[in-house]
């Protein structure tokens, strides 16, 4: 029984990573396809940034509520209705005639994709004991890097080949494929959705608790860094660089596989932490801290003399917010029961979202009235006000709930 379960958790793990992968593929072709719509639509970098906005409103407003309807539902329900919400709204961007129905389409895709975390936050917990949580948070995270490393040679191709309507539909259609597999290995014994039955807390009360305005402040601050390399990195090569957009698919996509080495990485350091006998919470600081050193090395990119030292500088910043990553979306399970997760985890997604709004407006100003360097300099003091508020706020919890299954 218990090798069968253990089988069935990493299928599981699995299938969220695939998820993730498919998350991230569909909000790059966005980015990817950048230079050809601000073309296409005649945007300025303030009017783009104005399209990336209207996504992370409706994902910052529906982290919270997704958080909710995980704990409400149940994460095999509630997984694939994301799914097929995110992927019908990315198809749909194919339609887009104008700028207002860009940005509606890109709204729609935001609500979808909020769902994606907290629900693989809320999986992650019911199948996996704390000691391996870290690892199979960083193997699901780390379909982000994978989806951001296959977008730009992916997306480059079918945008040249055949157009960028084309790149959205396809992109959009791959989701469809993934909610059977999903509904079929994801049943989830009737003990570990206990939390459905027990009265979850009111956001008031989570939003009191010291440990939840950590988790808050830490991702308000860190989360922009990746949101900035997300968005922005094939403008920037574009216009800071020189690159075609054949280029941009031949080399956007190194950071994002430092990105994909520094999930497993943080999630194995930390799990290996635990097992040495540290406390699950001080092991994920440990690592987190090591991460935030490893970001603030970004603003050097903007100085290289040659575009291949400024990738590799990005390289290290995207392998150090990817381990930071592992390890703040595991907290949450480590800090916090099952009736509550999803929401705290909700929450935490909510302040990451305003935190990269306001980033996004920023770097819209910045570059059109200056240039990426003060972008990139922003996006260096981040992390370290990041790591500052998870050092004096979260504190670990009074017990560890072990993994029932």
């Amino acid at each position: 029984m218990a090798h069968a379960v253990s089988r069935r958790r990493w299928a599981v793990a699995a299938l969220l990573f695939l998820a993730t992968m498919l998350n991230y593929l569909d909000r790059q072709v966005l980015s990817v396809t950048a230079p050809v719509l601000r073309q296409t639509f005649g945007m300025t970098a303030q009017q783009y940034s104005g399209v990336v906005f209207a996504f992370l409103l409706a994902y910052t407003l529906g982290q919270s509520l997704a958080g909710r309807f995980m704990d409400a539902v149940g994460t095999r329900r509630g997984m694939g209705m994301a799914m097929l919400w995110w992927s019908a709204a990315g198809a749909l961007h194919a339609a887009a005639s104008s700028l207002g129905q860009l940005s509606v389409f890109r709204f729609l895709l935001g609500i979808g994709e909020a769902g994606n975390w907290p629900g693989a936050v809320k999986t992650v917990q019911q199948w996996f004991p704390p000691r391996e949580r870290a690892f199979a948070m960083g193997v699901f995270n780390s379909g982000s890097a994978i989806g951001a490393v296959a977008a730009p040679p992916l997306i480059a191709f079918l945008t040249l080949r055949y157009s960028w309507r084309w790149a959205f539909l396809l992109t959009g259609a791959l989701g469809l494929l993934w909610v059977l597999p999903w509904l079929a290995v994801n049943r989830t014994p009737v003990a570990a959705e206990k939390g459905r039955a027990v009265l979850r807390p009111h956001w008031r009360e989570l939003l009191r608790d010291p440990r939840v305005q950590g988790l808050m402040l830490a991702r308000f601050f860190c989360d922009p860094v990746w949101w900035f390399y997300v968005f922005w990195l094939p403008d920037y090569l574009s216009r800071a660089r020189g690159f075609s957009l054949a280029m941009i698919g031949l080399f956007a996509w190194v950071p994002f596989l430092a990105a994909d080495l520094g999930n497993l990485a943080g999630g194995w350091a930390s799990g290996r932490l635990v097992r040495a006998g540290f406390e699950a919470t001080r092991a994920r600081k440990s690592v987190m801290g090591a991460s935030a050193a490893a970001m603030a090395l970004g603003v050097i990119a903007a100085y290289m003399p040659d575009a291949a030292g400024a990738i590799a500088v990005v390289s290290a910043v995207t392998f150090g917010y990817s381990a930071w990553a592992a390890n703040v979306l595991t907290l949450p399970a480590d800090l916090f029961g099952r009736e509550r997760v999803g929401a705290a985890t909700g929450l935490t997604g909510t302040a990451a979202g305003v935190g990269g709004m306001l980033n996004t407006v920023a770097v819209g100003w910045l570059v059109d009235h200056w240039s990426y360097k003060p972008a990139f300099a922003v996006a260096t003091v981040l992390p370290l006000a990041a790591f500052a508020a998870l050092a004096l706020l979260v504190r670990p919890a009074a017990r560890i709930e072990e993994n029932t299954l």
